[in-house]
């Protein structure tokens, strides 16, 4: 990092802890649940004119009903390539497709696989959780080389610490409520 001053160690620091939520936000969305939506088909890339590209962005994906997911391709002819990109994925779907739509059925979650996926959501939440300490102790390291330097004096550097401890612990609050929120998804039957 290198910073010239206490507030680029915080915002820095802060910036690096946002990412790490989104991050943990994206993967938790991924995570399937026994409930149709789309956002579980994010990851899921199509041959397009050569190139793998996102789901979104070739096909509109719907969900009409709670166990029941619907794609409709842009062009007809990609639907084929739908389906066997979702086949392919890890998640485990069978899609149907019948020439102009895919139709995907989210089957109920067994009562063993919902303990495995809130076991899978938990650990992606501890990785957060440490990718959220590295960066304090980065943001420390840098207020003690700024306060070794005398850039900054030994109060402000002692205050700065406290404020970082204390976004820290607003962010592990955020992970925490991301982290309960998919729990309760997941358990719901």
């Amino acid at each position: 990092m290198a910073a010239e001053s206490l507030e680029e160690v915080y915002l820095e620091a802060d910036d690096r802890m946002d990412k790490a939520v989104k991050v943990l936000a994206g993967e938790l969305a991924g995570v399937r649940t026994g409930r149709a939506n789309p956002t579980i088909l994010e990851g899921i890339k199509v041959p397009y004119f050569g190139a793998d590209t996102p789901l979104k962005q070739v096909a509109n994906v719907g969900a009409p009903e709670p166990r029941l997911l619907v794609i409709r391709p842009w062009e007809a002819s990609l639907t084929a390539e739908i389906e066997k990109a979702i086949l392919a994925s890890s998640l485990g779907l069978t899609p149907q497709n019948d020439g102009k739509l895919v139709r995907i059925p989210i089957p109920a979650l067994s009562e063993e696989r919902r303990k495995q996926l809130v076991k899978h959501v938990n650990e992606r939440g501890e990785a957060a959780r440490v990718a959220m300490r590295n960066v304090r102790r980065d943001a420390n390291k840098e207020i003690d080389a700024l306060k070794k330097s005398g850039s900054a004096p030994e109060d402000d550097c002692f205050k700065m610490k406290d404020d970082v401890q204390e976004l820290t612990e607003e962010k592990e609050k955020k992970i925490a409520g991301l982290l309960e929120k998919k729990t309760k998804e997941l358990m719901e039957v």
